[in-house]
């Protein structure tokens, strides 16, 4: 009688099931983003959203994956990766033993074991037609990437098994990709290689504009937009000026109006705590060495001052709120 065991269960990736985000801020130039990149996905060209840290790539990335209305694949991208982290392997082992007791007096049982292929997240998206987010891509040394050249060119993709039969598999035709990655870091970033850039339709990211800013710092943190507007001006003036190592973007805005209204705090220069909240998240973006203790004291000269400059007013009433006398 045959019998089957097996060593490890065999592991699936569970894929995405994403939907547009409630707080997504929809501007104008978002929304031509959205309109490009979905153009280029439809006909079926992977898409690469280039940037500096900040402006909202990944985010944009998976809005964009939401409105292909398939389950995504999200990866990250990292030094140790080697193919096997994106395709999968060999792991493991199914054994099977045949018991022959024809004749009653004789026993004869044969055993083998065969290993087990296990898809890894490319391998799942390709083969059930997922969307694929490989984020910050270039954080993974090239030869890993490899596999992805006759994916995206021959919707091949080439797995390393002995068998001819398995040996490869046909991309599904609603298999779509996304990339991000950021080529102001230099720590731990690799270079793409040509032939993977130029399978790509790379749009390139800034920071958003004022507007832009305003709203999202508003509906993230849940602070009035005017209350919002002169947090996001304070840390775009901060940018504008250069004095940092790391540039200030909207994750800072994000960060003190979100604090600020959990403590029930409006952007106030002469409230202590507001003043501490702004330092705490800008006075970081400046590495704080012995060699840096003068420049960080003209930094925070030029924080005060801007705080002072777009807080120092009477914060004008919320919509709801009176402004005068009760």
């Amino acid at each position: 009688m045959p019998m089957a065991t097996r060593t490890i269960a065999e592991e699936t990736p569970v894929a995405l099931a994403v939907r547009p985000r409630p707080d997504f801020v929809e501007s104008a130039t978002v929304q031509e983003l959205t309109v490009r990149a979905l153009a280029y996905l439809q006909a079926g060209f992977p898409v690469h959203f280039r940037g500096p840290a900040g402006t909202g790539k990944t985010t944009l990335a998976l809005h964009v994956a939401a409105q292909l209305g398939r389950p995504v694949m999200l990866i990250t991208g990292d030094e140790e990766f080697a193919t096997s982290d994106l395709i999968g392997g060999q792991f493991g082992y199914h054994y099977r033993k045949v018991v022959d007791r024809f004749i009653h007096t004789v026993m004869k049982y044969e055993e083998d074991a065969i290993q087990r292929w296990v898809d890894n997240r490319l391998t799942s998206a390709c083969r059930e037609g997922f969307t694929l987010v490989y984020d910050e891509f270039t954080r993974s040394r090239p030869e890993a990437n490899n596999v992805l050249l006759a994916v995206l060119e021959e919707r091949l993709l080439v797995l390393p098994t002995m068998s001819q039969k398995t040996g490869y598999i046909r991309v599904h035709p609603e298999f779509r990709a996304i990339f991000t990655s950021n080529p102001q870091e230099y720590a731990g970033v690799h270079e793409a290689q040509d032939a993977l850039s130029d399978r790509l339709v790379t749009l390139d990211l800034d920071y958003y504009d004022r507007d832009t800013e305003i709203a999202i710092t508003a509906i993230r943190s849940g602070l009035a937009p005017e209350d919002a507007a002169r947090i996001v001006d304070l840390v775009r003036d901060f940018r504008t000026s250069g004095e940092y190592d790391q540039a200030p973007t909207l994750r800072a805005c994000i960060m003190i109006g979100r604090v600020a209204a959990q403590q029930g705090l409006r952007p106030a220069a002469s409230d202590p705590r507001f003043v501490s909240i702004c330092l705490d998240v800008l006075e970081a973006k400046t590495a704080f060495t012995s060699k840096t203790r003068e420049r960080r004291a003209q930094q925070r000269k030029m924080l005060l001052s801007l705080i002072e400059h777009y807080c120092g007013g009477p914060p004008q009433p919320a919509a709801g709120e009176s402004g005068g006398e009760p």
